[in-house]
């Protein structure tokens, strides 16, 4: 069954989910796809000034930066990363993404091993504070990228 499955998954295909200032799509997860069981990928996209959750897992996440720049702060310390920088999140690190564009989105392709750490039970996953509910002023009518 194996063999029969596809190789190539056209992340324009896959809905947003999330709003008003980040926005994500699973692209790879062991419940959509049988080919990959030990690997999750997802991608991220972030408004101007926009923000994620504050949050800590414990399995490690690799960030690979499309496009834009910003930071990170990881159990109070900054991060600041731009297009073409890899950011690695630690494992059990409280942390929060953070866009630094001034009228341009982040988008960012994230890889993890999460699958293999809810095999073994390690499901802590906590957020620590919601992300905002209402957009960035002045981004209130912002959308993520309908082409990727």
């Amino acid at each position: 069954e194996l063999y029969s499955q596809p190789r190539v998954y056209r992340t324009k295909d896959l809905q947003w989910k999330g709003g008003p200032g980040s926005y994500g799509k699973k692209i790879i997860n062991p419940q959509a796809v049988k080919v990959a069981q030990s690997i999750e990928t997802h991608m991220e996209v972030y408004a101007p000034h926009g923000k994620t959750s504050k949050h800590g897992h414990m399995n490690s996440a690799v960030f690979f930066v499309l496009k834009g720049k910003g930071h990170d702060v990881h159990d109070g310390r900054r991060y600041d990363w731009e297009a073409g920088d890899a950011m690695i999140v630690e494992n059990a690190c409280v942390h929060q993404h953070f866009s630094d564009e001034d009228d341009d989105e982040c988008i960012l392709l994230v890889m993890k091993a999460k699958p293999l750490f809810l095999f073994m039970h390690m499901l802590f996953q906590k957020v620590a504070q919601y992300p905002p509910k209402a957009p960035v002023p002045g981004f209130e009518e912002w959308t993520p990228p309908k082409d990727i």
